[in-house]
């Protein structure tokens, strides 16, 4: 068994927070909340490898992060490729010279009736939520080193039943869930990586926005808090789980839903 060391007693509260001299890979990190973790890392000093399906939006990114002082390398990747996965990492290395956090976050949607949901579509959304985040940790699992951190994002309709249709999705982020808990099983103790998850609720981002008022409300209904979340109270929480903050946290899921799984 390894066993990390905790944090520091010397380090003050806010130093716990700090990302300086880290490397993380972000996945899906081309547009929405990917992109808005990516960036909220680098502003916590870690230097950030962007993946995603599409270069355009990476080297947006990349962009943003340099402008704000930051270091970032695009690497467009398909998750659902282990292949690419593990080039991916190799680039990082090649880069950075390390790998010490992983977000997890490339995900799809679908929301079909169950009897009229074609094979395609089930396993498309599978093969990416479930697939695509196994074959990353997988890939960064093997270079990662005591001391490293997963955050595998899933969604509070892996713990809660679903107002909508949407049985791939759900149960994608189900299994992410699962796989949270054994991954970390398997190596916090052994290789010494943190692995845990966030369960995002709805947050406000551009496909979100373009709901109508009777879905929004729909979907607002269990809410707590009564509103939406935003970016910042999802990159707050990656970026707890990703730091020496959360030393002592690992085969946890985070809900960040306004209290809505808490119905």
């Amino acid at each position: 068994m390894t066993s990390t060391s905790p944090t520091h007693p010397g380090q003050s509260l806010q130093e716990l927070f700090r990302l300086d001299a880290k490397v993380a890979v972000v996945t899906g990190a081309g547009s929405g909340l990917g992109a808005g973790i990516a960036a909220a890392l680098a502003e916590s000093g870690a230097d950030v490898v962007l993946a995603g399906r599409r270069p355009e939006p990476l080297d947006q990114v990349a962009a943003t992060i340099r402008a704000m002082g930051g270091r970032a390398l695009p690497v467009p990747t398909d998750v659902t490729d282990p292949d690419s996965c593990t080039a991916l990492v190799d680039a990082a290395i090649a880069e950075f010279g390390h790998v010490d956090i992983l977000v997890n976050n490339a995900g799809v949607s679908a929301i079909a009736p169950a009897t009229r949901e074609l094979p395609d579509e089930f396993r498309g959304v599978v093969d990416v939520n479930l697939n695509g985040t196994y074959w990353m940790a997988q890939a960064c699992g093997r270079v990662m080193q005591p001391g490293s951190a997963i955050v595998n994002v899933a969604s509070m309709l892996g713990l809660i039943k679903s107002a909508l249709p949407q049985a791939a999705y759900s149960s994608s982020k189900a299994a992410v869930v699962a796989l949270t808990r054994d991954l970390s099983n398997q190596w916090s103790g052994r290789k010494g990586i943190r692995v845990n998850a966030i369960a995002p609720g709805f947050v406000e981002t551009d496909m979100i926005s373009e709901l109508n008022d009777e879905t929004r409300e729909l979907v607002m209904r269990d809410c707590s808090l009564g509103r939406m979340g935003t970016q910042r109270e999802i990159d707050a929480a990656v970026v707890f789980l990703a730091s020496a903050a959360a030393s002592y946290v690992t085969g946890s899921t985070l809900a960040v839903d306004g209290g809505t799984s808490g119905h």
